[in-house]
């Protein structure tokens, strides 16, 4: 093979592995979109008849009422709540949000997520599962989603998640906004 040959295989190989979008990341699409809100009532020992969650573990010392000090670090709680498709907590619910967090860092708002979405509406029925660190105190933060059955059957992506409203330590609102990037 002459030097002319291999010139032309180069400028070619060079064509065919270059691109405009070389350098930048890759756009994906999503397979489908969901918006909803989920809202917590942390039982704080007088609300027993509106709270959907409970501190189940707590630091050495700490009661089961009060969300500890030193960002909560240590407290565990466990979760049952309303999920709506707007910010309503009045809303009709069309699921529920039920797992647990755990608050594990001791100089700041951070917790770790595991929970699933129960889903059983007319436009939606089944699961889907989620689970990540959830640094509080960033305005919008992403968590993945790791499977689903039902409507949501293998379905996986990522929930964006913003503290969308919190009355101290007794109420939150998360609005969830969901892309999946693998519909089966």
């Amino acid at each position: 093979m002459g030097a002319k040959s291999c010139i032309i295989i180069f400028f070619f190989m060079v064509l065919a592995t270059s691109s405009p979008s070389m350098g930048r990341k890759k756009q994906y699409k999503p397979c489908k979109e969901l918006l909803l809100y989920f809202h917590d009532v942390i039982y704080n020992g007088k609300n027993k008849e509106n709270a959907t969650s409970a501190i189940v573990a707590a630091p050495e010392g700490a009661n089961l009422t009060i969300l500890a000090g030193n960002f909560h670090f240590g407290n565990i709680a466990v979760f049952d709540d309303p999920i709506t498709l707007d910010n309503n907590f009045h809303s009709k619910p069309v699921g529920r949000a039920q797992g647990m967090y755990i608050y594990d860092t001791k100089n700041t708002y951070t917790s770790w997520l595991g929970f699933t979405f129960v889903l059983n509406s007319t436009d939606y029925q089944g699961t889907i599962n989620f689970i990540g660190a959830d640094p509080i105190m960033i305005k919008t933060r992403d968590i993945s989603v790791v499977g689903g059955t039902g409507d949501f059957f293998m379905h996986r992506g990522v929930a964006t998640l913003m503290t969308d409203a919190f009355e101290g330590d007794v109420y939150f609102r998360l609005r969830v906004d969901i892309k999946f990037y693998e519909c089966w």
